[in-house]
């Protein structure tokens, strides 16, 4: 699972981009984002989601976000790309 960070703009989208694109390659079959600690954040974080997806899929690998927020739904959207954004359900506490 790949953590991403409370904010994720546009002024911390290079930094994360290079690391989130070499996580990728050593998960298991499934990759999924980790978007639970993800508060502040503009479209670059939907261009890391679609750089980690790309890069999943060209492995070989699942894709998917677990965790993500309404608003970043919301934007996805917005922008044409939700449907390109899996979102994993949440599992009920016991």
């Amino acid at each position: 699972m790949i953590k991403l960070p409370a904010v994720l703009t546009h002024a911390q989208a290079a930094g994360f981009f290079r690391m989130a694109g070499e996580a990728v390659l050593p998960q298991s079959k499934d990759v999924v984002l980790d978007a639970t600690d993800l508060q502040r954040f503009d479209s670059s974080a939907l261009a890391i989601l679609l750089a980690c997806r790309r890069r999943s899929l060209a492995a070989g690998k699942t894709f998917a976000v677990r965790g993500a927020s309404e608003r970043l739904l919301q934007l996805a959207g917005v922008y044409g790309v939700a449907a390109l954004i899996p979102v994993v359900a949440e599992r009920p506490a016991l």
